[in-house]
């Protein structure tokens, strides 16, 4: 018989993720003897707590918020991807040494070649908010040759820290010039907490976009944010955030348990069960 084998996403707080939902999901339509559980890390605990992983009897994990910087430092290998991000999310133990690269990029793209298949086929996208999962989003949009990327947040010089990162083809604006650029993008992606419940909303005029522009939220909670509804209102195409989440947790589960497993329908379904239970 297999050996058990045993991960976790860790962050602080972490009662809220989702992840031991999907990957003990995929444990047991795999049939796979593994457990993947969530454990409270505060940030002080953070790098002793990776240090033991193999003594805590984990072959890896999840990294979320605040340890995602921490992650790449603790690493002794990063693939490029975290690099060029400069945070991770997944980490694991690989000849003795612990591992580590950024899958938000991966599950982002994902969500939108299932969603709205043909996305990257535009050149010029708006990308509003300049925190974390913008580095992610922008490292996507580069990947699959965005020509140019509009990036507005409520503090320009944010904006500017990740233009200067990322390179000429990220240019970094005032949230509120957001309404003028409009017009001329083909992709609007939020990566700021505006829509999230109680977070208020993305002043965006809907009604300035072309008829054949693409909305997406990494946002999942609520899993149609106002902006969405928005758009969806005016016959726009959207993807919401969920994808993202399930498509970014695959290669992780891979690394573990060896298996590549399926983002589905019933998958999802899950999961966006449980969102209206809490």
């Amino acid at each position: 018989m297999a050996d058990l084998r045993n991960a976790f996403v860790c962050g602080h707080p972490i009662s809220h993720s989702r992840s031991p939902l999907i990957h003990s999901y995929w444990l047991e339509t795999h049939g796979i003897r593994g457990t993947y559980r969530a454990v409270d890390v505060p940030p002080d605990d953070f790098a002793a707590f990776v240090a033991k992983i193999a003594d805590r009897g984990f072959v890896g994990g999840n990294v979320t918020i605040p340890h995602k910087e921490a992650a790449l430092r603790a690493a002794a290998v990063h693939e490029p991807v975290a690099e060029m991000i400069g945070a991770a999310n997944t980490l694991w133990l690989e000849d003795g040494r612990l591992h580590t690269t950024n899958t938000d990029a991966y599950g982002f793209a994902a969500n939108l070649d299932e969603r709205l298949p043909g996305w990257e086929v535009e050149s010029t996208a708006l990308v509003i908010g300049a925190g974390g999962a913008s580095r992610a989003v922008l490292y996507a949009l580069l990947e699959r040759g965005f020509k140019t990327i509009h990036l507005a947040n409520r503090t320009v010089a944010r904006a500017r820290e990740l233009a200067d990162r990322f390179g000429a083809r990220v240019e970094p604006h005032q949230l509120e010039a957001m309404n003028e650029l409009a017009s001329e993008v083909g992709l609007v992606v939020n990566t700021s907490s505006l829509g999230m419940k109680g977070d208020g909303d993305v002043p965006l005029d809907v009604s300035q976009l072309k008829p054949d522009a693409l909305v997406t939220d990494i946002v999942y909670v609520p899993l149609m944010t106002p902006l969405l509804q928005r758009a969806k209102d005016r016959g726009l195409r959207i993807a919401d955030g969920l994808g993202m989440l399930l498509n970014q947790a695959a290669p992780g589960f891979e690394k573990w348990f060896g298996v590549r497993p399926v983002v589905s329908e019933k998958l999802r379904n899950l999961v966006i069960a449980d969102m209206e239970k809490r």
